[in-house]
């Protein structure tokens, strides 16, 4: 079950995404409070968009467009870090957009995949509530969202290394690990969202691995039953 779940799309983009949210800027001893004050504003606007984004996904029901959007946030937030060194309003504008867009981009990620392992899923042919899911659904599900949180936390440790001292005041290396992690994740969650659109269509003409399965071996496949539908 466990190398399973490893193979699986989704437990691969967590952990780049997270690297960038470890990520902050060592702070003399001098400017600590002042730093902490003016963290508070990006943080602030980070919650409430994070709140907007996921009310709107789960409204919709769709999840790629708004792990995409926080992404490309993300994005613009830390090309304009690791390219302005002279102007400190733009930069402490692109905080913001850099914190918005991450910790908005995490939980839909998070929750899109998690949501992906439960059966039976929002699907065009199975639409009562069930209540209680097969042992594959919950195997699979238990042992992804381990694997799938407990490799993501990697990304402190790659963020510890990231900002140091010796490259201040511009920490060049640092944003740029952090664009290249999220560019990477925005990649592949493309990637992702590619992948099951394509075994939705094959599960809906009948070209599913387990299509011939018996009731019996069904009842064990979770969200590999040629039933379901995978959120996309």
């Amino acid at each position: 079950m466990l190398q399973q779940s490893s193979k699986t799309w989704d437990i691969q983009v967590y952990p780049q995404i997270t690297v960038p949210l470890f990520d902050q800027p060592p702070s003399r001893d001098e400017i600590a409070i002042q730093t902490q004050l003016h963290s508070v504003p990006p943080w602030v606007c980070a919650f409430a968009f994070a709140m907007a984004i996921a009310t709107v996904s789960d409204h919709l029901k769709h999840r790629f467009a708004f792990a995409m959007f926080p992404m490309c946030i993300a994005i613009s937030g830390f090309s304009i870090l690791l390219a302005v060194h002279d102007n400190i309003k733009v930069q402490y504008a692109a905080l913001f957009l850099a914190a918005m867009g991450c910790f908005s981009a995490l939980p839909v990620i998070a929750c899109w995949f998690n949501l992906n392992r439960k059966f039976p899923p929002p699907t065009r042919r199975i639409q009562t509530t069930y209540q209680g899911l097969p042992v594959g659904g919950h195997k699979r599900r238990a042992v992804g969202t381990a694997w799938q949180i407990g490799f993501g936390n990697i990304g402190g440790v790659v963020a510890t290394y990231s900002f140091i001292s010796k490259d201040a005041p511009r920490y060049a290396k640092g944003h740029a690990i952090s664009l290249g992690f999220i560019c990477l994740s925005a990649v592949s969650c493309v990637a992702y969202y590619m992948a099951i659109t394509a075994e939705n269509r094959k599960r809906d003409i009948g070209q599913s691995k387990y299509f011939n399965a018996t009731e019996e071996e069904r009842e064990t496949l979770g969200d590999l039953h040629p039933e379901y539908r995978y959120l996309r």
